[in-house]
């Protein structure tokens, strides 16, 4: 009798915990990830660009969209492309999303707010470029405006953001420069005189508001970013992150994750600035190749949770 009770009891707890599992992400209202610069959704109907984070919020209840905006171009041309994009993912689907925006994606999603309010339940940065990176900074320093290095560099840009179109089976203008220009700090300090929600823009390592309202309609704004470079010996970007993250002062004591500092990426609530990460790291690339104390993927669930007991 003791054994059919315990064996009741497992059962009863499993089932407990499979219902509970099958529900952790199930937001109300879909995730759309939006991809940074040099950006895609599917490369070859193959590989994420956000790798193997779509299936895992799935596989516990979520509905994921990938937007597919231009790999190289402004923030306000790509936050265009993605509020035109969300109106009929919000429309099927309870009224809203949830933006989730590595890098540039960020940004991109507070043009995208602006513009359609009342479809976005919140927006989640994550290593975003929100105050400039001094690595665009220094790019642009390197390419003096107007001249045949720019003009050799963009051409090569822009070229490759038409291969990621064909890869991908999108069809977005590509720009360059003007990419280059909304990345650096005095470009995404422009942007923010429009787009600045949840954006200390009063203090550069300071964080901004969990809530903000945006004509009139109530948002949701939330941060996270890494602070380390290298991570992974076996991941072939990492060298060039390491080496990228020189720009940055006082680096061995973590103040970014190779492209952004870790102030920058501050906007709205900041859940964490010190994950085991670099900048391809929040996206689980390369292939999965990140630090073996961190798993990226748990931070997209972990959110996804959140946003589900807010009951958004």
């Amino acid at each position: 009798m003791q054994a059919k009770k315990l064996a009741l009891g497992l059962t009863l707890v499993c089932a407990a915990f499979a219902a509970q599992a099958g529900t952790y992400t199930q937001t109300k209202y879909p995730i759309v990830l939006v991809h940074g610069v040099a950006g895609f959704t599917k490369l070859g109907g193959i590989i994420d660009y956000f790798y193997g984070i779509p299936y895992d919020l799935r596989r516990d209840g979520a509905v994921v969209y990938a937007a597919s905006v231009s790999a190289f171009n402004d923030s306000e041309t790509r936050g265009a492309q993605l509020a035109s994009q969300i109106v009929p993912w919000a429309a099927n689907n309870g009224g809203k999303v949830n933006l989730f925006g590595h890098s540039q994606g960020a940004p991109t999603s507070r043009v995208a707010l602006t513009l359609k309010p009342n479809l976005v339940a919140s927006v989640t940065s994550i290593d975003g470029v929100n105050k400039g990176s001094k690595v665009a900074d220094v790019i642009r320093g390197v390419l003096p405006a107007g001249s045949a290095v720019e003009d050799g560099a963009a051409g090569l840009a822009n070229a490759f953001g038409e291969i990621v179109n064909w890869l991908s089976n999108a069809n977005n203008k590509q720009n360059a420069i003007n990419a280059l220009w909304t990345l650096t700090t005095p470009g995404t300090n422009d942007l923010n005189k429009r787009h600045g929600w949840g954006v200390n823009t009063s203090d550069y390592c300071g964080a901004g508001s969990e809530t903000v309202s945006v004509s009139g309609y109530s948002v949701k704004m939330y941060s996270w970013t890494g602070s380390s470079t290298y991570t992974n010996v076996l991941d072939v970007l990492d060298p060039f992150q390491a080496a990228l993250g020189k720009v940055f002062a006082n680096q061995s004591v973590k103040t970014s994750d190779g492209l952004v500092d870790i102030c920058s990426a501050k906007m709205g609530k900041v859940i964490s600035t010190s994950y085991d990460m670099n900048h391809v790291d929040a996206i689980n690339h390369t292939l999965g190749t990140t630090s073996i104390w961190l798993n990226p993927k748990t931070l997209y669930r972990t959110q996804a949770n959140r946003l589900k007991n807010l009951g958004l």
